[in-house]
């Protein structure tokens, strides 16, 4: 988990996202972020999730569910480079549910993980 020594009070801390398949999605998400991964007990029976900057402090984690329904929370993730990162985000195989769009503060894109979670990337106008 991450380091309260450093956490901020009502700040997002750290995201759970259910998934069936760990191993998809740490493919998923280390090819298209460069995320880093814990496995914690048999099997794993959970995976934390650290930034790909590296360091010991999780971000999140995955929980393992037998079935997952799409439309949980909406994650947001930030881009100095939206194009590049939609590119990685096919290549690794996502599926783009929103392709890149502006809003009052910049522009965003959506996609799906391989478990069926919706994410968001975006980047300041």
């Amino acid at each position: 988990m991450a380091d309260f020594a450093t956490n901020t009070h009502h700040a997002l801390d750290y995201v759970e996202l259910p998934v069936t398949d760990f191993d998809s999605v740490k493919t998923f998400y280390g090819d298209a972020f460069g995320w880093q991964f814990t496995d914690y007990g048999p099997g794993p029976a959970y995976v934390g999730i650290r930034a790909a900057s590296g360091g010991a402090a999780e971000i999140g984690g995955f929980r393992k569910e037998e079935r997952v329904i799409p439309g949980g929370p909406l994650v947001l993730l930030y881009s100095t480079d939206l194009d590049e990162s939609l590119r990685v985000v096919r290549d690794a195989g996502g599926v783009i549910t929103q392709e890149p769009f502006d809003f009052p503060g910049g522009r965003r894109f959506h996609f799906r993980d391989p478990a069926g979670n919706e994410l968001g990337v975006w980047t300041a106008a």
